[in-house]
């Protein structure tokens, strides 16, 4: 037996010597190189935080002290030290969710994955703790992989840095990237302190540390200090390093840089931490992908999330697809070099929303804001503003972050900027908060945005060339995965396309099936499907929103409606067109069809759909019913 599977909480992590514990590192790597190249997942991530996993939870007693994971993807360590030590299905129905979970362990906390969110949560329990005057339990926010750039965390620590005794420790640990190496005037301003040869060259840090102990010492309590030896330690902490960086600029007690793969390191630094009675920023220098020389020679994004992979070589086990994004990758790129006003925008996710090719084209016309989706937006509506048209290409959850700036800043001053939305709908796999399901609800409330919803590869061509061209704010989402095959028009009405058709051979039961975006395949599938002589003409609207009159007029004309929306049922497409009818004086049943106003559970897209409604079979069942309701009523 292995010493994982000896590790069932963390209290077991604290009877092994150093030589255990550095075994125990390197069955971890393996395990989750074994386990996460079967299933995919976070692997980069996880291989760079083993030893700073370890000693959080060597130092701290969780769930005591509360331990709050930013960003939730590095927290693969951290399920297997407390007793999850299952991996044959994560990220799959049935299996871990590959972020923290409160439905899996007590030890988890916050379960959206949205980065930097850890220091305002931890924050809030420390400031918990210390009105209930609980002077033993710590909150511990583990920071990183490139959430230091997102605005929230600084508005965190704009609280955190005021006069305060609260027990909070801030561990950040410091891999000098997110998807790809991290950008800004906060990476700059680390950069003199985060080289690791600092450790290795000034000794302040171990001077300090053989102070210290001498000090506990001297006291006589070392679990509990004498005030005498608080009081000096205070003094100290900041000045392990002359140079702490921003966080001495705010007042900020820091410890570091240390060496985020030395276990001894660590727990004294963390241990110092814990001990001082108030905020204390822990900097620690750690190597994504380390001890995995596929990941470690990967100079992109270091294995950040991978699929199945071969795990001697990283190599996929398929072929790598990227479906709707290598569509937009290469027609955005196109369109740059036709057209010199374009910038493009993103939030640390250069890659994964496909703006690599226009950044290697033109890298002085491509931004990237860090994990920034507020900043991203309203610093657009300025280039807009300028002359430019920027096109913010982003993963559909995202876009929740910065709701106020697409609304107040790029709406209402009808700034010409496009937003490219990523991952739109059920993703699946990643869980309840990846899920990109609001943006539709979110869109219709928003005045002056057209959005649009591509039905397959041609058709995403065709919006980006539209939006480009429109003098306001535009929204095209598009889903994660293959894209299906071409489904052309079969005649054009208006501003809309019919994709589908079969005609009605009874009067009274004439359906219109109106699919928004990528539901259009699973629409036209149903209509071989439909029960009786139901007559069903399948109808693509394109640009989803604002409704057009044209279409309401075409719609008024039918027996009965069905919506099918890969969003949010309630105020989506399918809730806008009902009220749109209802204005127009048609009076006519509506089925709307949509993901019910849920978080839901990973697992495949089309099980998602299946669940929610939305399949093909289930489309053919609804405009069976509306078809039966609507000859009820005439008779």
């Amino acid at each position: 037996m292995g010493i994982l599977e000896r590790i069932h909480e963390p209290a077991d992590l604290r009877r092994l010597s150093p030589r255990q514990l550095e075994e125990l590192a390197a069955e971890i790597r393996a395990y989750l190189v074994e386990k996460v190249s079967r299933t995919g997942g976070h692997l980069g991530p996880n291989l760079g935080v083993v030893e700073l996993t370890m000693a959080i939870h060597r130092v701290f007693s969780s769930p005591k002290d509360a331990i709050v994971f930013d960003t939730g993807h590095q927290s693969y360590v951290h399920k297997l030290l407390t007793d999850r030590q299952d991996f044959g299905k994560l990220r799959q129905e049935g299996g871990l969710s590959g972020y923290p979970s409160r439905a899996e362990s007590i030890h988890d906390i916050v379960e959206n994955s949205h980065a930097t969110t850890a220091l305002s949560w931890a924050d809030g329990i420390a400031r918990a703790f210390e009105l209930d005057g609980a002077e033993d339990r710590r909150a511990v926010a583990v920071i990183g992989d490139g959430a230091m750039t997102g605005g929230m965390a600084w508005e965190a620590l704009n609280n955190i840095a005021e006069d305060s005794e609260r027990p909070l420790v801030i561990v950040l640990n410091d891999n000098g990237r997110s998807y790809a190496p991290t950008v800004g005037g906060v990476v700059r301003r680390l950069e003199p302190v985060r080289r690791l040869d600092s450790i290795r060259v000034n000794r302040s840090y171990e001077n300090f540390m053989d102070w210290t102990k001498q000090t506990l010492q001297d006291a006589g309590t070392p679990g509990k200090m004498a005030y005498g030896a608080l009081h000096s330690l205070k003094r100290g902490v900041k000045d392990i390093f002359v140079d702490a960086g921003i966080f001495d600029s705010l007042g900020l007690k820091y410890v570091g840089p240390v060496d985020g793969h030395s276990i001894q390191d660590l727990e004294e630094a963390l241990t110092l931490a814990r001990d001082y009675g108030g905020p204390v920023v822990v900097h620690a220098i750690t190597e994504k992908g380390r001890g995995y020389k596929p990941a470690e020679e990967d100079s992109v994004d270091r294995f950040h999330a991978v699929g199945k992979i071969h795990p001697e070589t990283g190599l996929p086990v398929a072929p790598a697809r990227f479906g709707w994004t290598s569509i937009f990758a290469e027609e955005i790129n196109v369109l740059a070099h036709e057209n010199d006003r374009i910038i493009g925008v993103t939030a640390a996710m250069l890659r994964p929303v496909g703006l690599g090719p226009f950044s290697e084209s033109f890298p002085d016309r491509v931004i990237d804001v860090g994990i920034a989706e507020q900043h991203s937006l309203t610093m657009s509506a300025g280039l807009a503003f300028a002359g430019f048209h920027p096109v913010v290409a982003l993963y559909a959850t995202f876009l929740n972050r910065g709701f106020d700036q697409l609304l107040m800043d790029v709406a209402m001053h009808r700034a010409p900027v496009t937003i490219m939305l990523d991952r739109a709908g059920v993703t699946g796999d990643d869980g309840a908060s990846h899920n990109g399901m609001w943006d539709l609800s979110l869109a219709a409330m928003i005045p002056q945005l057209r959005a649009a919803a591509p039905r397959d590869g041609t058709q995403l061509r065709a919006f980006l060339h539209e939006a480009i061209n429109v003098n306001g704010p535009t929204l095209v989402r598009y889903p994660k995965g293959d894209v299906p095959q071409e489904i052309p028009a079969i005649r054009k009405v208006g501003d809309f396309d019919v994709v589908g058709e079969r005609t009605a051979q009874l009067p009274g039961c004439n359906v219109a099936v109106v699919a928004v975006g990528a539901m259009a395949s699973n629409a036209c599938a149903a209509v071989d499907l439909v029960a009786g002589d139901v007559g069903v003409t399948v109808i693509d609207p394109r640009w989803v929103l604002p409704v057009s009159s044209s279409l309401v007029e075409y719609l008024a004309g039918f027996d009965a409606v069905v919506t099918v929306e890969d969003g949010i049922v309630d105020g989506g497409v399918g809730t806008e067109i009902e009220l749109a009818l209802e204005r127009s004086g048609a009076r006519l049943p509506v089925e709307r069809l949509g993901i019910s106003k849920n978080f839901l559970s990973h697992a495949k897209r089309d099980v998602i759909l299946e669940r929610e409604g939305m399949s093909a079979r289930a489309i053919a069942q609804a405009v069976s019913q509306a078809a039966g309701v609507r000859v009820r009523q005439v008779l």
